[in-house]
């Protein structure tokens, strides 16, 4: 992005240089009367194209340079609008993205919260389970609850970059 914008420096300061030679050039050749009207200016201007060719041919060429440069300038300057178009547009994501990323950390957060409570609900209840299954079985002739070996809850941990979901068997 600095490259484009020396770029275009080196530009301008080519333009006003070739605007300068221009003004240059014709200051000498046309007397500039305060009582001249613009008509009068015009036709000395045209007057001068015809007496002196060479002139005439060298302003042409330093207006068709100018009309160049401009030209690549342009460019340039919508290079560079493009460009940091793209870096207002990423920086804009990003600080979405850590703001969603804040939101994210807070329900994780819950979830571990959740999780812990849970777990913690789960070890009452086999606790219970643990005292009443042997009467149940006396009574029932069927276990009370079945399938605590493969208990587990969500837990969310993060290395920084990546967030995983893992189950932690309870």
């Amino acid at each position: 992005m600095q490259k484009i914008q020396e770029e275009i420096r080196e530009l301008n300061l080519q333009i006003q240089a070739l605007q300068q030679e221009r003004t240059a050039l014709t200051q000498n050749n046309i007397e500039s009367d305060k009582n001249n009207t613009n008509l009068a200016t015009v036709e000395a201007y045209r007057r001068q194209a015809r007496e002196n060719p060479q002139i005439a041919a060298e302003l042409k060429g330093i207006d068709d340079a100018i009309a160049f440069l401009e030209k690549q300038k342009q460019q340039k300057q919508t290079q560079l609008n493009s460009s940091l178009t793209f870096t207002q547009r990423l920086a804009q994501q990003q600080q979405e993205l850590e703001e969603a990323k804040k939101f994210a950390e807070i329900h994780a957060q819950r979830v571990n919260e959740l999780a812990k409570e849970l777990a913690q609900e789960v070890k009452l209840l086999k606790a219970c389970a643990d005292e009443l299954s042997p009467m149940y079985w006396q009574v029932y002739c069927k276990p009370f609850i079945t399938g605590f070996k493969t208990i587990s809850v969500p837990y969310v941990h993060s290395d920084g970059e990546v967030w995983r979901i893992v189950n932690r068997i309870v």
